[in-house]
């Protein structure tokens, strides 16, 4: 059985960590050099770094800092922000992420997806998606509407539909963002994830509201995504990767263990 994959996600700006609610009243919290180095060493699977401001102040993602970070961590890490075409991608590539994550370009440009896969491969892509439930509707069947730019733009594009669509373009795994729990630490949005789970073939990361492990442990139970996605509950020292992981095992949740858990 495939075992289930704990990331943890690292929003950059101006080189340093920060984590907001719903996307608003940004907290520093640290170099994401040193804290991913340490969460590596930590046991977790998987870290994702996006460079939050980058795409609204049009520049270039940060390569240097992607460059620094793959001299420190050794476990996979993907890359989002300011990733503008397939230059980009790939001078991120080449700093030494795994894979790049690309959002709002995927959507007012949906051949870069088949075009990144092509050059690149489609494990190398994956779509970030931010999501907000605005109801049921005839042009938003599902009932979330996706959004870009950071949550401040809608685009009256369906959810559930869009992951089929960037699928069958190409991409290699989606990364689905509730803006209603992020941050919030409740717990995930358990119903658009399933949703988007059980329709696609390509891995899902369920991201957006881990408070506890029980919401990981809840997540898994009751939906088919692949991964979690985490952020406040350890970037603040509330719970460690190896209490995560632990209750993940004790719940009967296949987990790659460390032997320090």
């Amino acid at each position: 059985m495939l075992t289930k994959r704990l990331i943890i996600c690292l929003d950059v700006r101006d080189r340093k960590v920060t984590k907001g609610v719903k996307f608003e009243g940004n907290r520093d919290i640290g170099d994401p050099v040193e804290m991913g180095a340490q969460y590596s060493r930590d046991g977790v699977d998987e870290l994702v770094f996006y460079d939050i401001t980058a795409s609204a102040e049009n520049r270039q993602c940060d390569i240097e800092m992607v460059r620094n970070i793959a001299k420190k961590v050794f476990i996979p890490f993907s890359v989002g922000g300011g990733v503008r075409n397939l230059e980009d991608m790939h001078l991120i590539l080449l700093a030494g992420a795994e894979k790049v994550s690309i959002n709002s370009l995927a959507v007012l440009n949906p051949s870069i997806i088949s075009n990144g896969a092509k050059a690149f491969g489609n494990q190398c892509m994956v779509l970030g998606m931010d999501v907000k439930f605005v109801g049921e509707t005839a042009k938003i069947p599902s009932g979330y509407e996706v959004v870009i730019r950071g949550g401040r733009q809608k685009t009256e594009l369906d959810a559930l539909e869009w992951a089929r669509r960037a699928q069958d373009l190409g991409i290699g795994e989606i990364c689905l963002n509730s803006i209603d729990t992020d941050g919030v630490k409740n717990g995930y949005e358990l119903n658009i994830t399933q949703k988007i789970a059980q329709e696609i073939e390509v891995p899902v990361i369920a991201s957006g509201g881990a408070g506890t492990p029980a919401h990981i442990t809840e997540l898994f139970a009751k939906t088919n995504a692949d991964a979690a996605l985490v952020a406040s509950m350890v970037h603040f020292g509330t719970y460690t990767i190896a209490q995560i992981k632990a209750e993940m095992k004790a719940n009967k949740i296949p987990v790659r263990m460390e032997d320090k858990c």
